[in-house]
């Protein structure tokens, strides 16, 4: 509804012209209203000369007036006609107040239907329900093979689309073999909520293999993005998805509940949105640990090149290892290449270690990835590879997600510059 149609002032104009127009249209007329008027001076011109001629004849001058009735009609008729004019204008008043009082009281309804529909949709979307095997099935056309949109260890990831339209990503998982990954994402995703981790929308438990219903990211994963062959990232956005990433992993950190360690960050478990804004999923290794725990004892979990040595070493559980493998995809990202390297000998060696060799060597830029075409920032780059090395050195000196976040915000406001950091909205305000 435009402005224009809802003014009060615009509404009564009209209505109220067009009863004035209906009142001086009836039989009395127009000009019978401008001939009352003029006899009304005029009598009153005749009576004071009849006063002042002693009851003279004036027949000259009654000549020029047109025939009335006697002035007690003529008053009457008068004052029957304002009678008239006012009750019509108070009536039109109030039946125009009632009609825009209700007119007033549907937009509020329809407003107030519009956002209880809001909410019900926002609800649905962040509820996770228990689904069942026909619906999955349903969804997936019974595990269609070309419905496989991934894999990996727990399962097949297949391709879905619900009763309601919302497509999804429907993890299979093998109940005898894996019954541990479903709880563990069932535990820490059911109750869980940010722009930055992935959201589960349902599951499915059965009696031999259950399924985990995510939202789907169709831009794939980091990894497609970082090496493959027909895709390609730039400056940019590699700092927005590092940015988006620590963000999310720092939320985990910090969550009121505790504590909750992903324990399996690499760039498979790094989604990206339609707007290619990342989004961290696989929870199938993350621990929560009780409020004013530090770090608890476990089984060397995780993904070979990204797990924390000092935790294969203690096996402890522990924020500070998700910040070592955060580390190293941030290195990933900087240089376009695989977290073990084989260069000129046979012997493997990490990208971390790559690159505290480089930088001794004062060949910092030689890390960046060719892909880039040398369209960066040299300061924000050599922030953030001094960043990244930092998440990777030693346990006692690696910086928290809160203070990695704040560096890469810094990165992100000095390779956009000035004029653009004013309308770049920061990742933190997602906390807010």
């Amino acid at each position: 509804m435009s402005h224009t149609d809802s003014d009060p002032a615009r509404f009564l104009d009209g209505p109220i012209v067009s009863l004035l127009w209906l009142l001086l249209s009836l039989p009395l007329g127009r000009q019978r209203l401008i001939i009352i008027a003029n006899n009304v001076w005029l009598e009153s011109d005749l009576d004071i000369n009849r006063v002042r001629r002693n009851n003279h004849k004036v027949e000259e001058k009654q000549s020029c007036v047109l025939p009335r009735r006697p002035i007690s009609q003529m008053h009457r008729g008068y004052g029957a006609l304002l009678g008239c004019l006012v009750v019509a204008v108070i009536i039109g008043v109030v039946v125009i107040f009632c009609h825009f009082r209700r007119r007033k009281y549907k937009i509020k309804s329809s407003k107030k239907d519009i956002e209880v529909a809001e909410a019900s949709v926002e609800y649905e979307e962040l509820t996770c329900k228990q689904m069942s095997i026909k619906e999955i099935y349903t969804a997936t056309e019974n595990l269609r093979l070309s419905n496989i949109i991934g894999q990996g260890i727990a399962g097949k990831v297949y391709k879905g689309m619900l009763a309601n339209g919302r497509s999804v990503a429907v993890k299979h998982i093998i109940k005898n073999e894996h019954a541990e990954t479903f709880l563990r994402e069932v535990t820490s995703l059911s109750h869980v909520r940010h722009p930055n981790l992935v959201s589960l929308r349902g599951y499915c438990d059965g009696q031999d293999e259950c399924f985990l219903v995510y939202e789907l990211c169709v831009n794939g994963n980091l990894s497609e993005w970082l090496f493959g062959k027909d895709k390609n990232l730039f400056w940019i956005q590699r700092l927005q998805i590092a940015l988006g990433s620590a963000c999310g992993l720092w939320f985990l950190h910090i969550y009121p509940e505790g504590c909750i360690v992903h324990r399996d960050i690499k760039p498979t478990n790094i989604l990206l949105g339609v707007d290619m804004e990342p989004k961290l999923a696989d929870f199938g290794l993350s621990r929560c640990m009780d409020i004013g725990v530090s770090h608890v004892s476990s089984e060397v979990r995780g993904t070979f090149g990204y797990v924390d040595p000092e935790y294969r070493h203690n096996h402890r559980v522990h924020a500070a290892g998700d910040v070592y493998s955060f580390g190293m995809v941030l290195l990933q990202l900087l240089s376009g290449k695989r977290a073990i390297n084989i260069q000129n000998t046979t012997k493997p060696i990490s990208l971390d270690k790559m690159a505290s060799m480089l930088i001794r060597e004062g060949n910092v830029l030689e890390f960046a990835d060719p892909r880039l075409n040398g369209e960066y920032s040299e300061e924000a780059f050599d922030l953030s590879l001094k960043l990244a090395l930092s998440c990777t050195g030693h346990k006692q000196q690696r910086p928290s997600m809160e203070q990695v976040v704040s560096r890469l915000e810094k990165a992100l406001e000095i390779s956009m510059g000035d004029d653009d950091t004013r309308n770049t909205i920061s990742f933190v305000d997602s906390f807010a």
